[in-house]
């Protein structure tokens, strides 16, 4: 939707569909919401239309307290888009600009800071810092309204260079005091602490099939690091994470709208998440890892309706509405498993992985480093030795000549991942569609047509849930 009245008319038919894609402000109220606000409806020469939240914020507008636009799921776009634009929205969203500045992020993107500020601003209306900012304000409030930790450490943890700076951003983007902001929510929601974990609602647009990501994430759990708990309908996959600065253990439940049909949708607007982190300046970044994961970013209108009017995939898209591509939560960790497979990973854990300092039922260990399996393989005699795949690979990620990350140009990824020794095509196919989040990928082998772009990674999860039935 680029169209103006078409945005307008979409407001107006309070449509959920669109919520993150863009943002509506109102002039008379100083006021920004999310497309499915349940407000009345203002007149349209009062209205503008924005991009993103923080180019709202930017334009003097603060969010509504009743559709907490801050809260919804990010546009598929970033996920999808290739360009610089989507990269750099990938990589502020894992976290970067707060650990590395704006500097550190043009140098990931391969631009200058003065380019990528401008390619931002011309197409968002906001710039990294900007968008950064907004970002740094939601994970404020997420904190402020589930944990009882103090205004303080709430400043510091959300990526706040000091508390007047947190105030004042709390004061524009919401309009209101840090401490009023979280005595406006009752205290009975706010039992979580660093020991109990911070509840979450990760948001999603759209029908949810949950049955069939459970299903995938059961098959593929690596001991010691994940796991899945409960019957179909009602399970619980927990796993264990490296961040930038400490550990966490999260737990996403599945949630599902009849707990006795494993392919049941999932009935409402979100999973229901717990985060444990020994640092709670990891929570934005662990949050996103889980929605590349979960894939909770996907459009799954804009892919039902372009698979749905294939003849051949149309009634695998009725029977599973809403169905997903799940990512990875550590894209380097996805690549080693995919080259090893999961018995051998499972091995690694046990031999190289870094135990818990306190190990959480079945999760005991962080998945390996790469660093430490390019260590351990060129000292090995009897493993495959630096030249064999596991060696090439964790070698060329500890030193950089692979990278995997958010902000990566993955067809340059592909090519260097091509490069290696022992790798086929199909592995990696398999490491550009998870670990790189590539929506439009096809392993050699099947025989896709054109028309499925640019969601081929979707029509083939379509497939293969067919013939696991």
């Amino acid at each position: 939707m680029t169209d103006q009245d078409t945005r307008y008319e979409a407001v107006r038919s309070r449509d959920a569909r669109f919520d993150g894609e863009f943002f509506f402000a109102v002039e008379t109220t100083g006021i920004y919401c999310r497309p499915s606000c349940p407000a009345v409806t203002p007149k349209r020469h009062n209205v503008r239309f924005f991009a993103t939240a923080a180019a709202a914020q930017g334009s003097g507008f603060r969010a509504c307290r009743r559709c907490r636009p801050d809260a919804v799921p990010g546009s598929a776009d970033w996920n999808a888009r290739a360009d610089v634009v989507g990269r750099a929205m990938r990589l502020i969203g894992d976290g970067v600009v707060d650990r590395e500045g704006v500097t550190g992020l043009a140098v990931r993107l391969g631009y200058s800071a003065r380019q990528v500020q401008r390619q931002l601003t011309a197409e968002l209306g906001a710039g990294p810092v900007a968008l950064a900012r907004a970002q740094r304000a939601h994970t404020a409030r997420v904190l402020l309204q589930t944990t009882g930790l103090p205004v303080t450490e709430i400043a510091f943890a959300a990526g706040f260079a000091s508390v007047r700076q947190f105030n004042d951003t709390v004061r524009t983007v919401y309009a209101t005091t840090p401490t009023e902001l979280r005595a406006a929510v009752r205290a009975t929601r706010r039992t979580a602490t660093p020991s109990a974990g911070i509840p979450l609602r990760l948001a999603h647009r759209g029908p949810y099939h949950a049955g069939a990501v459970f299903d995938l994430l059961r098959r593929e759990a690596v001991a010691g690091v994940e796991e899945v708990s409960g019957p179909p309908g009602g399970r619980t996959y927990r796993r264990t994470l490296r961040l930038p600065y400490g550990t966490g253990i999260v737990a996403v439940d599945e949630r599902v709208g009849d707990p006795g049909r494993a392919s049941a949708v999932h009935p409402g607007g979100w999973l229901e998440a717990r985060l444990h982190l020994t640092d709670p300046r990891d929570l934005t970044t662990a949050v996103q890892r889980l929605r590349r994961l979960f894939d909770l970013d996907s459009d799954p209108y804009a892919v039902d309706e372009r698979l749905g009017a294939d003849p051949r995939l149309a009634p695998l898209v009725a029977a599973r509405p809403g169905l997903r591509a799940p990512g990875a939560a550590d894209p380097e960790e996805y690549a080693v498993r995919a080259v090893v497979g999961r018995a051998a990973a499972e091995r690694l854990v046990r031999a190289y992985g870094k135990a818990l300092d306190a190990p959480c039922g079945t999760l005991t260990h962080l998945f390996p480093e790469s660093a430490v399996l390019a260590q351990s393989e060129s000292e090995s005699e009897s493993g495959s030795g630096p030249e064999g795949p596991l060696g090439a690979l964790t070698a060329a990620l500890a030193d950089g000549t692979v990278r995997l990350d958010p902000g990566v140009d993955r067809d340059e990824a592909q090519e260097a991942l091509l490069a290696l020794p022992g790798l086929d095509a199909r592995t990696i196919a398999e490491i550009r569609a998870r670990a790189l989040g590539d929506p439009d990928v096809v392993p050699p082998g099947p025989d896709v047509p054109d028309t499925w772009r640019p969601w081929r990674t979707y029509a083939l999860h379509h497939l293969r849930a067919a013939e696991e039935r």
